[in-house]
């Protein structure tokens, strides 16, 4: 009997770690995204719309801290189209709560929350029929962290921040789909 519960502790030990480090891998890594295969489709955009000379491509930075950068950049031939910006991340994070009475570090509760910051503007063409397409940003920063008990104190557990995934998207007025989409996963 002892030996057969060996067995399948050893035999289930791969399969828990293989979980883990799937679980880790959802996370979207720091780093620089471009946008989305798909993005551009004149179907999506006034007749003409193109990156103007000397702009920058489009494009969103993941910091080691896990903010997401979306750069500026500018669009020509939009004539006197708006168009909507939008960013949104998904974030998870441990929260830690701890008492401050007899024993102030060991935390009493521990629980899992999530935050979904958005940033959103609503961009206006400038002379000769040009877009300059604002810079967006979104952090964890900011996040509703609470303890069921408010005499406790809530306290982010190192290292447990994760950015699940974040959309960038830049819309035309009168347009259902986005011209451009920055994404991931």
């Amino acid at each position: 009997m002892r030996r057969m519960r060996r067995i399948g502790l050893i035999g289930g030990l791969p399969m828990l770690l293989i979980a883990l480090f799937a679980a880790a891998a959802w996370a979207v890594a720091p780093g620089t995204y471009g946008p989305d295969p798909g993005s551009f489709n004149s179907a999506n955009a006034p007749g003409g719309t193109h990156l103007a000379n000397r702009s920058p491509e489009p494009e969103c930075v993941v910091t080691a801290s896990l903010d997401v950068n979306c750069n500026a950049y500018v669009l020509g031939g939009v004539g006197n189209t708006n168009a909507a910006v939008s960013l949104t991340a998904n974030y998870t994070a441990i929260v830690d709560c701890f008492n401050p009475g007899t024993n102030p570090n060991n935390p009493i509760e521990s629980h899992e929350t999530t935050f979904s910051p958005t940033s959103t503007a609503t961009v206006t063409p400038a002379r000769n029929g040009q877009l300059r397409v604002v810079a967006r940003s979104v952090s964890f920063s900011g996040a509703p962290v609470g303890c069921p008990n408010p005499n406790w104190t809530p306290t982010i557990r190192p290292g447990s921040v994760q950015l699940l995934s974040f959309r960038y998207t830049l819309t035309f007025a009168g347009f259902s789909s986005p011209y451009i989409t920055i994404s991931e996963p």
